[in-house]
């Protein structure tokens, strides 16, 4: 995990794993290990952004459909809530992280509204149910998803 999400993490009393290799399979296997003691866990996968920055778009891309192929044992594990976004866009053609929109999807079986979206993308979510939102609303969203909020908005 990058350095400053760990030292975030542990700020606020969250339990850090010490996880060396990079790779999203790696990440799944903390995970699976960090399942049944925690009920909130955070991933990131740093490759999808070091690519970027090296302008590797084949890199990236490859790394995102690794990830996107673990998804069905990450709902395997049944959780309230799955999101699955960016912490900034970082286009392999600009080399650098910039200022467009990521996308977000956010799956919550019991409270979820299903949309028309099929695909995963900057563009398509847009258009889905969420649309573009500020960061600071995805948190709310996933503890009202996980019925964790008294009431959502106030």
């Amino acid at each position: 995990m990058y350095p400053m999400y760990r030292g975030v993490a542990s700020l606020v009393g969250m339990q850090v794993q010490k996880v060396t290799d990079a790779s999203p399979a790696a990440a799944l296997a903390a995970v699976r290990s960090a399942w049944s003691t925690n009920d909130f866990i955070f991933v990131h996968i740093k490759p999808t952004d070091s690519y970027g920055e090296d302008g590797d778009f084949a890199g990236k891309q490859k790394t995102i459909e690794t990830v996107d192929a673990m998804l069905p044992d990450l709902l395997d594990l049944k959780p309230d809530v799955l999101l699955v976004t960016g912490d900034h866009s970082t286009p392999a053609r600009m080399q650098s992280h910039s200022w467009h929109p990521v996308p977000l999807l956010l799956w919550a079986p019991a409270t979820h509204r299903p949309d028309r979206s099929t695909r995963f993308g900057e563009r398509d979510c847009e258009g889905g149910g969420l649309g573009t939102l500020p960061a600071t609303d995805v948190m709310p969203l996933a503890m009202a998803h996980a019925r964790r909020l008294a009431k959502y908005g106030a």
